[in-house]
């Protein structure tokens, strides 16, 4: 027994016969617990990191990674930045925000309507809970792959219901824009964004069916029922007591789905690869690293991305220390 002291001892203390205080103990075996998790943590996450940082600022094509040499700080430039920055990552940007803001409002949108209708009492509740959370237990290529089948412009079920209207057949994951008349004035309405828009919210809405749902179970009935007492109708309960209870959920889920579908890019890919106006930048960085070939381009896109990832989860920590004061 004393052996294994005298281990311990030379393990966290350096020498034998040294007694630190029991916080001090504590301290020291909580840093030897947490220290392989933090070794895996840099070698995973931080190494890749400073990597692509060194590589945004060189001028590599992909067949020359192989003979990269990161300690060669020669040919640093702001060039991959240049060339990034120009007039498709701007219209790549406003496409990723109003492909993350409609998707983000839709989806927390629908997930509150099924919240609201699940939190009554009515026969086979539990069954219908349990069916809402189909889209987002599902295969995303298998998801993908049903509404590519759905939307399709020759042999797709949307097409044949919009053939009953006496409409032409619309490749809704191909065409850019679309002409819609809304009270005598013809406007352009981007098609393939707002399917991609469509498929967003529906397979990413029970995530915010389960928190609201959640929150709605925990809100108690006695307000509704002074409510009641009072004449309050529906829509009153409504605005004043069930949406300012759901308010701290609806903006973390906002803040939550925003940044989730700012760098989404398998729903994207798989449903059109990005074309017909739905080049967001994660596919950006896909068409620069794989399609031309140029690394550092890429990586700078990358850097800007992860900035402005940083930028929006200082916005939500200040956010929730808000809420929390």
């Amino acid at each position: 027994m004393q052996g294994i002291r005298n281990i311990i001892a030379r393990t966290f203390n350096g020498r034998v016969g040294f007694n630190p205080s029991l916080r001090s103990r504590e301290a020291r075996l909580a840093y030897f617990m947490i220290a392989p998790a933090m070794v895996l943590i840099l070698v995973i996450i931080l190494f890749p990191m400073v990597w692509n940082i060194v590589l945004s600022f060189q001028p590599i094509r992909l067949k020359d990674l192989a003979t990269i040499n990161l300690l060669d700080f020669n040919q640093l430039s702001l060039d991959n930045y240049t060339d990034a920055l120009d007039r498709h990552f701007w219209a790549g940007l406003k496409t990723t925000l109003s492909y993350a803001v409609g998707s983000t409002i839709l989806a927390i949108a629908v997930g509150l309507w099924a919240a609201l209708t699940a939190n009554e009492e009515f026969r086979g509740r539990q069954f219908f809970r349990a069916f809402l959370l189909f889209p987002y237990v599902a295969p995303l290529v298998s998801c993908a792959f049903i509404w590519r089948l759905m939307l399709d412009k020759h042999i797709g079920i949307v097409n044949v219901f919009w053939g009953l209207l006496g409409n032409e057949p619309v490749g809704w994951l191909t065409a850019r824009q679309m002409p819609v008349s809304i009270l005598g004035f013809e406007i352009m309405i981007p098609v393939a964004l707002i399917v991609l828009i469509l498929f967003e919210a529906w397979r990413y809405f029970p995530f915010a069916f389960l928190f609201l749902l959640s929150r709605l179970q925990a809100i108690p009935e006695d307000l509704y029922d002074a409510a009641k007492v009072d004449g309050a109708s529906p829509s009153q309960r409504l605005w004043y007591i069930t949406l300012p209870q759901l308010k701290v959920v609806i903006g973390t889920l906002f803040l939550i789905r925003f940044i989730w579908s700012f760098f989404k890019f398998g729903d994207v890919f798989l449903l059109n690869g990005g074309s017909a106006g739905t080049e967001v930048l994660s596919i950006q960085i896909y068409n620069w690293l794989y399609a031309r070939r140029n690394v550092g381009v890429a990586s700078a896109i990358g850097v800007l991305l992860a900035a402005f990832l940083i930028f929006l989860a200082s916005l939500y920590q200040r956010w929730l220390e808000r809420q929390e004061n």
